[in-house]
């Protein structure tokens, strides 16, 4: 399949849930950076309308990533998203990984290296190692330069599900899901839109649970989770989550749900603060 030199992911409806995310890199799994990509893609995914199911960190380890992405296929995933493991040193294993998933081999991707060129300014004999291992993807799969960096997205349609191969510096791998799986997400299959909003409650999470409960049966689409870590001695914070065919229809959902669970709240003869 011939890579994308730009522009974006071009589908017809379908499903993009349920979808799960693999960040990999020992530096993660011991303590050494902070895994940010992943809370910040469940964000994005969930504000798109996307159902997040599984959020994993895996070593540096080739046969741990591709058990783990065929895993995640066997559970129904329609869209993995994996972060890391592109860069040009012996311990990134993420194309090989999906090549051996796939049983193929892999490629030097001709418009990735255009796209090296013509950003650095140099010739094909000025092309150095480093850069062509990043140009590197499995046969069969899609590239897309990055707007942000050298190591591009690589797309891959394996057994009904799309995985996506992605850059694992943040501000690489945001620019990237930016670019390209924004509308991904937007336009898939009973794809919908999805909006928070952050209140206080002067209440013990116990005591708001049974209301929290009401609220989502109520507004059907609606998740309401209490934070007992963040809250300080008196208020407790409650984020609302609404859902709807696009952004109005959601902010409606999450107008009723605000209202119902602030009369809920009032009976109480409680404090209830909205941001």
């Amino acid at each position: 399949m011939s890579s994308a030199a730009a522009g974006q992911p071009a589908d017809p409806p379908r499903e993009t849930s349920p979808v799960e995310v693999f960040s990999i890199g020992k530096e993660l799994l011991i303590g050494q950076i902070q895994d940010s990509n992943s809370f910040w893609l469940a964000q994005q995914i969930t504000s798109l309308g996307g159902a997040m199911q599984r959020i994993s960190i895996l070593d540096d380890h080739q046969p741990t990533i591709v058990q783990a992405l065929r895993d995640a296929i066997g559970r129904g995933a329609k869209t993995i998203i994996t972060t890391g493991g592109l860069g040009p040193t012996p311990d990134d294993l993420t194309v090989p990984s999906v090549a051996e998933l796939l049983g193929v081999g892999t490629h030097i991707d001709e418009n990735v290296v255009e796209d090296h060129l013509r950003r650095r300014g140099i010739t094909i004999e000025e092309h150095t190692p480093n850069l062509k291992r990043m140009a590197m993807i499995p046969d069969g799969s899609t590239a897309y330069p990055s707007p942000a960096g050298w190591a591009p997205l690589v797309r891959t349609e394996v057994d009904g599900c799309t995985l996506f191969s992605m850059p694992g510096p943040p501000r690489e791998m945001e620019a990237v899901f930016a670019r390209f799986l924004e509308e991904y997400f937007s336009a898939g299959e009973g794809a919908h839109r999805a909006v928070t909003h952050r209140v206080y409650v002067d209440m013990w999470e116990s005591e708001v649970s049974p209301m929290l409960q009401q609220v989502m049966e109520a507004v059907p689409g609606t998740y309401c989770k209490g934070y007992i870590a963040l809250g300080n001695q008196r208020f407790l914070p409650i984020d609302v989550v609404a859902k709807g065919e696009d952004e109005a229809a959601a902010k409606a959902a999450l107008e009723q749900a605000l209202d119902i669970l602030e009369r809920l709240i009032g009976e109480t003869g409680r404090d209830f603060q909205r941001q």
